[in-house]
């Protein structure tokens, strides 16, 4: 293996994950050698890889540089989990979008991350560091600490065990203190968040949860610290998500997301 390539992937799936993943949601198209920096695969490599998703459409030629095929978007409109999900939750999302005034997310969890599904932007004018698509470490996260209270208990031990990284000023880097946060969390039914993932942010979450108890998405209101009434919002979240599991009780086509 050459030196550069050293703690990637070994599997060609995987370093295919790596040139894809690459790209950020402000990358309109970049070069093998930014690919190769990015993810320390060898510029040969990065080359060979991006030729054959080339020639499938995954990738498309600018120059000398590359950018995101037609395929990826093709396969990411028909991804079913997201657009069942949205489509669900879009109605409670815009109520409170419109009780509170801020930023309301709806989020999934992919091993030690979040994925935000969709996203209202608030009244307020704050940016979050949140985007469609965008990824952030659960345990810094209200939604994060929403879906992990009611994670089986081996995806929690799995996270507790990792490096628990600092993203905001208040983030629970100790697993002890995140423990204790997390049963909090599932007594009460509301996650709060004030500067864990950023400076100035807080928010209150709530976990969709599946009939059985699984938790399959959560929802928050976020904004600026010392705006958002939590004690207000918490509630109101709360609330919101007891409707959705609701509905999705009671309706089995749901039940399949």
């Amino acid at each position: 293996m050459c030196p550069t390539e050293r703690n990637v992937p070994e599997s060609m799936i995987g370093r295919v994950s790596l040139v894809l993943g690459a790209f950020g949601p402000d990358d309109e198209d970049l070069g093998i050698s930014e690919i190769a920096r990015r993810t320390g695969l060898a510029k040969a490599t990065v080359s060979r890889i991006a030729r054959e998703l080339i020639e499938y459409e995954f990738l498309e030629r600018r120059g000398t540089s590359v950018r995101l095929g037609l395929r990826i978007f093709e396969l990411g409109s028909v991804t079913r989990r997201p657009k069942d999900l949205r489509r669900l939750a879009l109605a409670t999302m815009a109520d409170l979008r419109q009780a509170t005034g801020h930023t309301v997310h709806l989020a999934v969890r992919e091993g030690r991350e979040v994925v935000y599904i969709e996203i209202l932007r608030g009244r307020d004018g704050v940016q979050l560091p949140s985007r469609v698509g965008g990824r952030m470490p659960a345990h810094a996260t209200g939604v994060g600490k929403a879906l992990l209270a009611h994670a089986d208990s081996a995806a929690v031990e799995e996270i507790l065990g990792g490096q628990l990284e600092q993203m905001g000023p208040r983030t629970f880097t100790s697993p002890k203190d995140l423990r204790v946060e997390l049963e909090s969390v599932r007594t009460h039914g509301v996650a709060y968040e004030q500067e864990e993932s950023a400076a100035g942010v807080c928010c209150a979450a709530s976990a969709i949860l599946r009939e059985n108890g699984e938790p399959l998405a959560a929802i928050s209101v976020s904004g600026p610290l010392g705006v958002v009434q939590l004690e207000r919002v918490g509630p109101a979240v709360q609330a919101a998500t007891m409707g959705l599991n609701r509905l999705i009780r009671n309706n089995s086509l749901l039940n399949r997301i």
